[in-house]
């Protein structure tokens, strides 16, 4: 078999370092490609959530009632400036909370319903607060105006047969009770809530779930 001569070997091996080149810069610029476009997937800003309704029971307070929660809410980071503070906070938030209580010794249903105004989460929790704009004539009247706390557990999808493990919590009834002597109480009554503040997500769904998008604070804007 003839061997190459040295000036086909040298033009060969030309046109194969100028494919290899070629090909690693083919490589290189899809590796960069693919790296910038996960990096843009990766830097595109996550919101937090909290979807769903559902009904729960009162583990201390067995009885017929049908109570509820439907929550559409949902993060808007530095949306709400406060006196001092004008960027507003990491834990804005915007979206509707609605409340129904079917009480069964009355044959009726209480609505309210509110406007979210912060949302924070956790992976699988949430604590989030509202401030009411709409109660039914047979229910609280007081709560216009006024700002409540919820929180969510999402124990994830239900399984068919089984119990839902989501639970929910709230900033009234067995919480956030001023004791005798608490600002001159002297009866249990509720204290003010402040922005996301609720109790341990404690009450067990019955029917129904919700679903948390976790995502974390986003850092202050600059200036």
């Amino acid at each position: 078999m003839a061997f190459a001569s040295p000036a086909r070997l040298s033009a060969r091996s030309r046109k194969a370092a100028a494919l290899g080149v070629a090909l690693a810069a083919t490589v290189t610029l899809g590796g960069a490609a693919a790296g910038n476009a996960a990096a843009a997937s990766d830097a595109a800003p996550q919101r937090a959530s909290v979807t769903g309704s559902a009904e729960f029971g009162l583990p201390y307070w067995p009885d017929k009632d049908v109570r509820s929660f439907a929550f559409d809410a949902h993060a808007k980071p530095y949306s709400r400036p406060l006196a001092g503070l004008p960027s507003g906070l990491p834990t804005d938030a915007e979206g509707t909370v609605k409340v129904s209580h079917y009480v069964a010794a009355l044959g009726k249903t209480m609505t309210a319903e509110g406007k979210v105004d912060c949302l924070v989460t956790g992976p699988g929790v949430a604590s989030l607060t509202a401030v009411m704009t709409k109660v039914s004539p047979d229910g609280p009247q007081d709560w216009v105006g006024k700002r409540l706390g919820f929180s969510v557990l999402d124990g994830g999808k239900e399984k068919a047969g089984h119990k839902s493990k989501d639970r929910v919590g709230f900033s009234w009834a067995a919480v956030n009770v001023l004791r005798d002597g608490d600002k001159g109480a002297k009866e249990p009554v509720s204290s003010d809530v402040g922005t996301c503040m609720s109790s341990a997500p404690y009450a067990p769904v019955t029917k129904g779930g919700y679903t948390v998008r976790h995502a974390e604070l986003p850092r202050v804007p600059k200036k």
